[in-house]
């Protein structure tokens, strides 16, 4: 078989990632996230272009799961990548990510999942660094964080742990 010049699996990833956005679009119009959806969002924490609070990163130093539910406020959605503040145990962070960082995505009130490989050259498109910050703005959401157990990036985060019993 012939060497995939035209990297479909790339071009594949970066359309999926554009579910994404339209999804978090959808969850910062002024109605808010519809029904009982709600976002589970995985992303690489030392990813290019990613801007966390650094004690986030110290408790999450390679990967970190956010919550999109009750509260978040500033959710900004951009062609290459978001900003939202949500609250880590009552105290308000500010979380910017490009979409190239995130390696999960799940909404569990439907089901539905997609998973990201990384790829180094997803990197280079990274969030420009000149964005400017969004307005302030309340938005229905929330926030909460967890974290694979490091090694090699391939770890499964459970979900269990943030439903609500």
């Amino acid at each position: 078989m012939a060497k995939d010049l035209m990297r479909y699996d790339l071009m594949a990833q970066d359309a999926l990632r554009g579910v994404v956005r339209q999804a978090l679009l959808k969850a910062g119009a002024p109605e808010g996230l519809p029904g009982p959806h709600h976002f589970y969002i995985t992303f690489r924490t030392t990813a290019p272009g990613v801007d966390i609070d650094p004690t986030l990163l110290e408790k999450y130093p390679e990967e970190m799961t956010i919550v999109l539910e009750h509260q978040f406020w500033d959710l900004n959605v951009t062609e290459t990548g978001f900003e939202v503040t949500l609250k880590f145990s009552g105290v308000p962070k500010y979380l910017k990510m490009p979409y190239s960082a995130i390696s999960r995505f799940h909404d569990p009130s439907v089901g539905f999942h997609l998973q990201f490989e990384h790829d180094g050259a997803e990197d280079e498109a990274g969030f420009p660094d000149d964005d400017p910050k969004p307005k302030k703005g309340n938005k229905s959401g929330s926030g909460s964080a967890s974290s694979g157990d490091g090694g090699d990036g391939a770890q499964v985060v459970s979900l269990d742990s943030f439903r609500k019993k």
